[in-house]
C-alpha cells in the first residue's frame, strides 16, 4: 500500500511572524484516531481545503493555492490561515514524498463545538497513475447546477466561490456523468452558462484564443488554469475571461480540464457529440504543468 502521511498543524494567529513555524506541526500515524468525534468537518463538512500537486518533492502553485484557501477561509468566516506557517507545512509534507507525483491536501475546520478552534492538518500521498486519461481525454455531460448565473452574488451565504469541504454535489455528478456513459461532467446554470468540472476548470479554444468562464457566479479561480493561461501567453496565445454557453462549449475548437492532480485532459465530446481535440497539445501543455513552478 502506498505510504501516506499526515502533519497536524497548531494553527497561529495571521499577524503571528516569528518566521520560523517547525513547532507547530506534528507528523502523526495516518492508522490513529487522531480528530475528535465532535470535529465539524466530518460532521458537517464545515472547512476548506486544497490539493496541491507535487513533482519529485516540489509541490506547485503553492502561492495561488495559499491565496485561494485565505479566500475561502474569508467567505466561511473561519480565521485566516497564518500563511508563512501552511507554506512551510507545504514544504515539510511535499518533503516526504521525494520521488514522483503526489498530492499535499491542505484541510482547515471550524473544529469542535465548544472546542479549540480551527483545527488544521496537511496530508501527503502519492497520487494516481493519471497517464491514460492524460493521452486519451474524457467525455462529459453538462449537468444543471441548480442556479442562475448571478446566484452567487446574490446569496453569498451560499460560499459558491469557496473550496470548502462539503464536496457531497461534486461526487454525486461524478456518478451521474457515468450513468449518463461519460467519464465527467461540466456544470451549467439555469440560464444555460458553462460554470466548471466538478473537479476541474475549464479552458475552451476558439482558433488561437483561449477562454474560460469568467471567475464569478460561484466558479473557484482555477490554479491550474492560471499557469496554463501562463504558459499560452508566452506560447504568443491570446487568453481571456468570459461568459461562456453550452452552445459555445459544444463548438469550441478544442476544450480542456485542468486541474492540480489529473492536470489537462481533453474534452473528447460534449453531452455525446465528439470534441475535436489535439493530442500533440495535450501533451505539451501536460509536459509544462509536470515542471516545477
Amino acid at each position: 500500500m502506498p505510504q501516506r502521511f499526515a502533519l497536524m498543524i497548531d494553527p497561529v494567529d495571521a499577524s503571528d511572524t516569528r518566521g520560523d513555524y517547525s513547532g507547530t506541526f506534528t507528523e502523526v500515524d495516518v492508522a490513529s484516531p487522531v480528530l475528535s468525534v465532535g470535529e465539524f468537518s466530518t460532521q458537517r463538512g464545515d472547512g476548506v481545503f486544497e490539493s496541491i500537486g507535487v513533482i519529485d518533492g516540489h509541490a506547485n502553485e503553492v502561492e495561488a493555492h495559499l491565496q485561494r484557501l485565505a479566500h475561502s477561509a474569508r467567505l466561511c468566516d473561519l480565521p485566516a490561515p497564518n500563511l508563512a506557517q501552511w507554506r512551510q507545512a507545504v514544504s515539510a509534507a511535499a518533503g516526504l514524498i521525494p520521488e514522483g507525483e503526489a498530492v499535499v491536501k491542505l484541510i482547515l475546520s471550524r473544529g469542535v463545538e465548544h472546542g479549540p478552534a480551527p483545527t488544521a492538518w496537511v496530508t501527503a500521498s502519492p497520487a494516481a497513475d493519471f497517464s491514460a486519461v492524460r493521452r486519451d481525454g474524457v467525455r462529459v455531460v453538462t449537468l444543471d447546477r441548480g442556479y442562475d448565473l448571478g446566484a452567487g452574488e446574490r446569496a453569498p451565504w451560499l460560499l459558491l466561490g469557496a473550496k470548502t469541504l462539503s464536496y457531497a454535489v461534486n461526487m454525486a455528478a461524478l456518478r451521474e456523468a457515468r450513468r449518463r456513459g461519460a467519464d465527467d461532467a461540466v456544470f451549467v446554470t439555469r440560464d444555460g452558462y458553462v460554470l466548471e468540472a466538478p473537479t476541474a476548470s475549464l479552458i475552451l479554444r476558439r482558433g488561437d484564443e483561449f477562454v474560460t468562464p469568467a471567475p464569478s457566479g460561484g466558479i473557484l479561480h482555477g490554479t491550474t488554469q492560471l499557469s496554463v493561461y501562463e504558459h499560452l501567453e508566452s506560447c504568443g496565445f491570446r487568453t481571456g475571461y468570459a461568459t461562456v454557453t453550452a452552445s459555445d462549449l459544444a463548438n469550441a475548437d478544442a476544450a480542456w480540464l485542468v486541474s492540480s492532480i489529473r492536470l489537462a485532459v481533453a474534452v473528447t465530446a460534449v453531452d455525446g457529440e465528439p470534441l475535436p481535440s489535439d493530442p500533440a497539445f495535450t501533451a505539451d501543455l501536460n509536459a509544462y504543468l509536470l515542471s516545477p513552478r
